[in-house]
């Protein structure tokens, strides 16, 4: 990817809120226009000298405490850095929250609103600072798009074409546990389960707990289906905290050089 500004194109973002139909064809351009490949495509090359990091997962999986831990210890180390999570645009949250509501968010009208928040970021903060030659930490990234809004029933192509100027991550880690797991672990926790946050948006059940098992169970096959097809690092997110996040360092430390983001280390021009 080499012009940002030109591929961060929304106008399909506008074009499908009514129909949802993928654009099937963009126009071929410079090598690394777009960015994030179709499954089944060669990832394309890129032009910034920083790296992504992404953590991917089910409700309850462990990935948001293992990358807490792992941005600690990079803190401590003096690494250069920034952290963004999914969901967190100032540009769309009184939409979101009034949407929420009154529950008036279609699968259609959630997906847009996740997208441009993704977009917002991605211009402000993800892209820019990947020029400038940072590591970058993303809890969750766009693979939770396509996970939850296809459990919801949006189409996969669709969700690929939404988000095609998504830059590749370097390691996308996805901590995996097995559903009754991961649904123990929330429903502990919490003393009462949003609506949209249980799926009852979808009508699976009129109870919520069981309405958020059987939604975490689709979200679940969405990212077990991506697992190839975007190279993600699984990791079992039954294991011990320590265990797992040396796991998680290790694979860090052999796949970035992360002496290039050391204090001291000259950024890249």
């Amino acid at each position: 990817m080499t012009n940002y500004a030109q591929n961060l194109d929304l106008n399909p973002i506008a074009d499908s809120v009514e129909t949802q139909e993928p654009v099937l064809k963009t126009p071929r351009g410079e090598a690394g226009k777009t960015t994030l490949p179709q499954p089944g495509r060669p990832v394309p090359s890129r032009a910034y000298p920083g790296a992504l990091i992404v953590v991917e997962g089910t409700d309850g999986s462990g990935k948001s405490t293992q990358l807490y831990l792992l941005k600690r210890w990079l803190e401590i180390g003096g690494y250069r850095l920034h952290f963004t999570e999914w969901n967190s645009s100032p540009l769309v949250k009184s939409a979101t929250r009034r949407g929420k509501q009154k529950r008036l968010l279609t699968p259609t009208t959630f997906s847009l609103l996740h997208a441009s928040d993704f977009a917002d970021r991605c211009e402000r903060q993800i892209m820019p600072l990947l020029q400038g030659d940072y590591l970058v930490l993303a809890d969750r990234y766009v693979y939770t798009a396509f996970a939850r809004d296809a459990a919801r029933g949006c189409s996969h192509r669709w969700l690929r074409n939404l988000y095609r100027f998504a830059p590749v991550p370097d390691i996308t880690f996805y901590f995996r546990a097995p559903l009754d797991v991961a649904v123990h672990r929330i429903l502990s926790g919490r003393p009462k389960l949003k609506y949209y946050e249980a799926g009852m948006d979808l009508g699976l059940s009129y109870e919520r707990a069981e309405s958020f098992r059987l939604f975490q169970g689709r979200i679940l096959e969405e990212y077990d289906k991506m697992v190839d097809t975007d190279n993600f690092v699984v990791l079992d997110g039954t294991l011990p905290v320590n265990k797992l996040q040396k796991q998680m360092r290790d694979i860090v430390a052999s796949k970035i050089d992360l002496k290039r983001f050391a204090p001291g280390a000259p950024e890249a021009e």
